[in-house]
């Protein structure tokens, strides 16, 4: 009865955000919420979320100060360097622009934190996304692919998680998988270059760069969440707003202009050039931290947003002007945290996790047994979508390791496959930085998944593919 439950409340779960019948937060809360009373949790339900929302205080603590941290940075134009480069890379090419998504997202995923890689990605591309009327939905796809595939790193976590729950060292269980994680990596730009392809023929080809706007050139308003269609022959539609060419400023030869009225604008006033450096040197420096992983996350955000404000803006009116400017974005992603914990509580609390995992394990039939690494590849698909990387990885893979065994399996191999569904992970509701992401960029987190899972089972079959075929995922005997 607890496996039927469980897999019923995420349905049921995924069935309303993405027919958007129930927004997120309030999906999180209500559908665990009945399921768990039909689970027999009674009055009991009220600690178990409140255990669980405890737990990810620190995740939240940590998204809270990022997002203030790099908002910030994108205030006093630390970030502004790269946007022109990345125009002037990609131009008014919508390929460029998709394909240009993916470098940024793998690179800035090599810090091991998808919250910052969402971060910085969104910040410096969605007033481009928005200016050639490309769809906020691929940039949230390709970026969440792209870290997916990072996420492999063994500072990623996955890795940690894999090797510490089969008493592994992390580094035998990643280097073997750096062909693995390029062979990704080498897919999700081909994803890339593809959606580049159809948002170029929706737009009708390349941006007209050589249309100067008029005196307005107002940005584009509206609610970027709900996509971007075609809008005639005279213009394309942003969040349901028509924006006729001759307001599209010119992308090549101004690339400052191309900014104007963003969160980008050149000429806002809390700019900081002369202090660029500075802004740099603390930026590399908690990155650095991050890699380093001697102080909680949370806490080098606190510091660094407090360092940040203090010297930026000296005065305590334009320092708490910084804050409330970032509170929609905080109130956003944080609640939607939160409200995760009662999922998580309901299906720990009520033994679902353990059930659902027991369940996994006895379906597999003796006759596959030699071949249970690529199973456990192939389940970590959904199981890590629907449980946590903690639940998978310390509850679900030593039980199926200690099954393989039997058949003659590693249990590096057993690990090493366990790692290839991460891609399908990163989009999990469960997972903060996701919820980060589709909130930064006006995104329903419904139409983010139509567009991203079933590319994102592709790039992890192939990985777990390549993984196979080089020798890194054995079978036993």
């Amino acid at each position: 009865m607890l496996v039927i439950l469980g897999f019923g409340m995420v349905a049921v779960f995924m069935a309303l955000i993405m027919t958007k019948r129930m927004t997120p937060v309030l999906a999180l809360i209500v559908v665990p919420t009945i399921f768990g009373l039909f689970a027999g949790a009674g009055l009991g339900i009220g600690e178990m979320a409140l255990d669980a929302i405890g737990g990810l205080a620190p995740t939240a603590a940590l998204l809270m100060f990022a997002i203030i941290y790099f908002g910030v940075m994108i205030d006093v134009g630390l970030f502004d360097p790269v946007v022109r480069v990345i125009l002037r890379v990609a131009g008014n090419d919508p390929v460029k622009v998709v394909v240009g998504t993916a470098l940024l997202a793998a690179v800035i995923s090599l810090d091991g934190d998808g919250s910052t890689t969402f971060i910085v990605t969104t910040s410096a591309l969605l007033p481009i996304y928005l200016r050639l009327g490309l769809s906020p939905v691929v940039l949230t796809c390709i970026a969440g692919l792209a870290n997916g595939v990072m996420n492999i790193l063994p500072w990623g976590g996955p890795t940690a998680r894999a090797a510490a729950a089969l008493d592994l060292q992390a580094s035998d269980v990643f280097v073997p998988m750096i062909p693995s994680m390029l062979a990704g990596i080498a897919v999700v730009f081909l994803f890339a270059w593809h959606l580049g392809i159809l948002e170029r023929r929706r737009l009708g080809g390349d941006i007209d760069a050589s249309v100067v706007g008029g005196a307005g050139g107002s940005r584009p308003t509206g609610r970027p969440g709900r996509g971007v269609r075609s809008g005639g022959p005279r213009g394309v539609v942003i969040a349901d707003q028509r924006i006729s060419t001759e307001n599209i400023r010119t992308l090549v030869d101004d690339h400052d202009t191309a900014m104007a009225d963003t969160a980008l604008d050149p000429t806002r006033p809390t700019l900081r050039p002369k202090l660029l450096w500075f802004n740099t040197l603390l930026t590399v420096a908690v990155m650095v931290l991050l890699v380093l992983d001697i102080l909680p996350l949370a806490y080098i955000f606190m510091a660094a947003s407090a360092i940040a404000i203090l010297v930026n803006f000296p005065r305590v009116k334009d320092q708490a002007e910084r804050i409330v400017a970032h509170a929609p974005s905080i109130v956003g992603v944080v609640s939607m945290v939160l409200a995760a914990g009662v999922l998580i509580g309901v299906l720990e609390g009520t033994g679902m996790v353990s059930a659902m995992a027991e369940w996994v394990s006895a379906s597999i039939p003796s006759s596959l047994g030699a071949f249970s690494a690529i199973i456990t590849g192939l389940l970590s698909m959904p199981m890590t979508f629907f449980l946590s990387n903690d639940a998978f990885y310390f509850g679900i893979l030593p039980v199926l390791a200690e099954s393989a065994a039997t058949f003659g399996v590693d249990p590096v191999d057993m690990a090493r496959a366990s790692i290839t569904g991460q891609v399908v992970h990163m989009q999990s509701p469960l997972v903060p930085a996701i919820l980060l992401l589709v909130s930064l960029a006006g995104v329903n987190l419904g139409d983010h998944h139509k567009k991203v899972l079933w590319r994102a089972v592709i790039v992890s079959l192939v990985m777990l593919l390549v993984a196979v075929l080089i020798g890194a995922v054995g079978i036993g005997a």
